[in-house]
């Protein structure tokens, strides 16, 4: 299981999801451009010294995060139609995010084998990226019984 940011924005998410990966031994893609540089002290005070602790893969580009070979790429947007109480994971699956204003383009869209979103209530539009990320990777790792340390 992995987490992809693609072109995220905000250092503090970044790093509160890297801590993320960290405690869940899930490892994580950045997808440049970032909204920041990667030494951004507002990153580093919200992974803390969880970041040494976590597999971190930075891609220049799209292009070069596409051009891996990998399982199923399952896209996270509150345009998605695929509720994700309805959505079954599998081992392997790397979940991806898009932009925290932007989202992402059509072409990255297309290239994702499922599109899913996380329901919340009509009088929003959205999570913050770090809690999306978190009822992601919880409910895949529910999912497929990759939770570190479940000893239940």
């Amino acid at each position: 299981m992995r987490i992809a940011l693609f072109q995220p924005e905000i250092p503090g998410n970044v790093g509160a999801i890297l801590r993320l990966g960290a405690c869940f031994n899930v490892a994580v893609d950045i997808i440049e451009p970032c909204g920041f540089t990667f030494s951004d002290k507002r990153m580093q005070r919200s992974a803390m010294d969880y970041v040494d602790h976590v597999s971190i893969t930075r891609h220049a580009d799209w292009n070069a995060f596409a051009a891996i070979d990998r399982s199923r790429l399952v896209l996270f947007s509150s345009a998605s139609s695929e509720p994700l109480p309805r959505f079954t994971f599998l081992p392997g699956d790397t979940l991806l995010f898009g932009s925290e204003s932007a989202g992402v383009p059509a072409a990255v869209r297309d290239h994702c084998d499922a599109r899913i979103r996380i329901p919340i209530s009509r009088n929003v539009r959205s999570l913050n990226l770090g809690t999306a990320c978190a009822i992601a990777i919880a409910e895949a790792l529910r999912q497929t019984g990759e939770f570190p340390n479940d000893d239940a």
